[in-house]
Formats: C-alpha cells, sequence, structure tokens
C-alpha cells in the first residue's frame, strides 16, 4: 500500500509539473492553445495569468516532491498538499469546467485515500 500510495502521489506531482510547463512556457503555443481551447489573441492576452497559475502548480508539484523526499516523516505534508490539490481540483471544476474534476482532483483524491491507508 505505501509504494501506492508513493507512486501515486509521484504522478500527482508529475501531473502538476506537466501543467506548469504548459501554463508558464506552453501556453501561447499552438499545443498549449490547443490544449486550453484558446485563440490566439485570448492566449496572448492572459499569458500573465497562466504563468502565475502555472507557478502555483509548480508549488503543488514541489510540496508532493518534499512529503515524498521526508518519507515517513511525510505524511502530513502529503496530505496537506494532496488536499491543496483536491481543493484546487474542485474549485476548477466549479469555476472552469467539469474535466479538472477528473484530471486533478480525483487522481489526488485516491492518492489521498491511498496515503492514509498506509500510514495505519
Amino acid at each position: 500500500m505505501t509504494l501506492a500510495a508513493s507512486v501515486l502521489t509521484a504522478l500527482v506531482a508529475l501531473l502538476h509539473v506537466y501543467f506548469l510547463v504548459l501554463e508558464m512556457f506552453l501556453w501561447t503555443t499552438p499545443y498549449g492553445r490547443r490544449v486550453f481551447r484558446l485563440a490566439p489573441e485570448k492566449a496572448e492576452a492572459t499569458k500573465s495569468l497562466a504563468a502565475n497559475q502555472g507557478l502555483y502548480n509548480g508549488f503543488l508539484a514541489a510540496g508532493l516532491g518534499w512529503g515524498l523526499l521526508a518519507g515517513a516523516d511525510g505524511y502530513t505534508i502529503k496530505v496537506f498538499f494532496l488536499s491543496c490539490v483536491i481543493v484546487a481540483g474542485v474549485f476548477g471544476a466549479a469555476t472552469v469546467g467539469r474535466k479538472i474534476l477528473y484530471v486533478q482532483a480525483l487522481p489526488a483524491a485516491v492518492a489521498l485515500a491511498l496515503v492514509c491507508a498506509a500510514s495505519h
């Protein structure tokens, strides 16, 4: 159970690194615009907002990485950052689109359940 919890937590962290790259560096590229379904003008007008959002995704990834590197002592760190990811995913689903619930919140919720189960 501990291995599954760590693997899924790492995958959630990597997913947020991917979000960071998309939002900070690829937002105005054809790939970034296709992922977020943005017209070139809209992408250009919102690129600073996207970069800021990407930075926050990087903080979530860093926190999850910190929790993983802390080993058994990282339980509360992982719980905190996975909970932050879930809240961000639920908020994104409510304000942007339902897909965020499945792409962001659901993997984090499963990882959180595994982390909690592995600790008991």
